[in-house]
């Protein structure tokens, strides 16, 4: 289970199709995933599977996101990189 959300992977599925996630995402990962529950990692990993023009609109607050736990990583992820 441990490699379904090894670091280097999630990384990886970061790289998305706009600069705006990557910029978002990447760092997020360096500097916060370790410290994440393990729980915290499958919802960020959960996360990483949403098509990008919906992670686009609630990352940039266009639309509010359905699912409140997807919505409450995102916020999660805002906070971290703006601090």
């Amino acid at each position: 289970m441990a490699e379904l959300y090894s670091k280097a992977r999630t990384k990886w599925a970061c790289r998305r199709g706009m600069l705006e996630l990557d910029i978002l995402l990447e760092p997020f990962v360096d500097e916060a995933y370790d410290q994440l529950s393990e729980q915290d990692k499958l919802v960020f990993q959960r996360l990483l599977e949403v098509e990008d023009p919906d992670l686009f609109a609630w990352f940039m607050g266009h639309e509010a996101c359905p699912y409140p736990e997807l919505d409450a990583m995102v916020k999660f992820v805002l906070d971290r990189v703006r601090a």
